[in-house]
């Protein structure tokens, strides 16, 4: 059973401060990644941008996902952008983007300069999968996210890198691990090399789940319990009133209660771990996509669960130059 939590759960992984560079529009890099200059890496937020699809009477958005309801044009020039801001080059000259149809599995592909193009003359992924890596200098490679969890890996020693999509569905397959276990193999990867950023994604404060997920984890993972937690949202009107809420079903069988929330920063980070990483090594960003706000109330992220499906993506990207 998850252990049991009053207020919303905190996630056991160390929140590594953020870059200065996060005041670029719409760009969130790892101040421990600074260190490393030919490591090209960021996660976009909902700012900077020039799509109004999502953006109800607020300024212009930074949506970089081909989704239906925004001007395939303006995606385009906001990826051309975005891509500038990470790279710090101008908008037509930053290093080939790749991308992927992601569909929540555990596929991980492998892509190189060799094998371009690799999406549709307007920009849309022809791959399938939710993993991408390479050691092939000045590609970036790139996750659409809108609550599920980008991880970005890069190999110190041989520039490898990787990006990852982690839904409940992929962390369930070990995505991360396998794909560590995949870099080794191909690049012969060592884990003592390898450093991670889990990127904004929904966190353990607002990512409830059904029983059905815990009884996934709990049958593929030990520390499946340390990854959940029960969550009693706080209501007024309920504790002012109690006998209202009464119902006449058998204890156990009423759908009042505590959420179950799951922790997925905590689950990869020990996928992380598990795969050798060192815990110094691996960088949380730690902000909920559902629930961080900016200082004016309006939503630094696109959040798929919070917008009810009616949102836009973000982008995390990462590449090497060459050595």
């Amino acid at each position: 059973m998850p252990r049991r939590s009053e207020a919303h759960p905190q996630p056991a992984a160390i929140r590594q401060p953020l870059s200065a560079a996060r005041r670029t529009p719409g760009v969130v890099t790892i101040a421990a990644w600074q260190r490393f200059p030919w490591l090209l890496a960021g996660f976009s937020t909902r700012q900077g941008g020039r799509s109004t699809a999502y953006a109800s009477d607020g300024p212009p958005e930074l949506n970089l996902g081909f989704t239906p309801d925004d001007d395939p044009a303006t995606v385009a020039e906001n990826r051309r952008r975005f891509l500038a801001a990470v790279t710090k080059s101008k908008p037509r000259t930053a290093p080939d983007l790749i991308t992927i149809r992601q569909c929540h599995t555990g596929i991980l592909q492998r892509v190189d300069s060799a094998a371009l193009p690799l999406a549709t003359p307007d920009g849309k992924a022809l791959l399938r999968g939710d993993a991408l890596y390479t050691r092939d200098p000045n590609l970036l490679l790139g996750i659409l996210t809108a609550d599920c969890v980008p991880i970005l890996l890069a190999d110190t020693r041989t520039h490898a890198v990787a990006a990852f999509h982690a839904g409940w569905r992929g962390t369930l397959a070990r995505i991360v691990e396998r794909g560590i276990g995949t870099l080794r193999r191909d690049f012969g990867s060592h884990p003592k090399d390898l450093i991670a950023s889990i990127g904004p994604s929904i966190g353990p404060c607002c990512f409830a789940v059904g029983e059905e997920v815990l009884h996934e984890f709990d049958s593929q993972f030990a520390y499946a319990p340390e990854l959940f937690s029960e969550v009693f949202d706080s209501d007024p009107v309920r504790e002012k009133y109690p006998m209202l809420f009464l119902t006449a079903r058998a204890p156990g069988h009423s759908n009042l209660g505590p959420q179950i929330h799951l922790d997925l920063w905590e689950a990869n980070r020990r996928q992380l771990l598990a795969a050798g990483l060192k815990a110094s090594s691996i960088n949380l960003v730690g902000e909920c996509t559902a629930c961080t706000r900016l200082p004016d109330g309006r939503r630094k992220y696109f959040s798929h669960r919070a917008e009810h499906g009616f949102t836009g993506r973000m982008l995390s990207v990462i590449g090497a130059t060459a050595h």
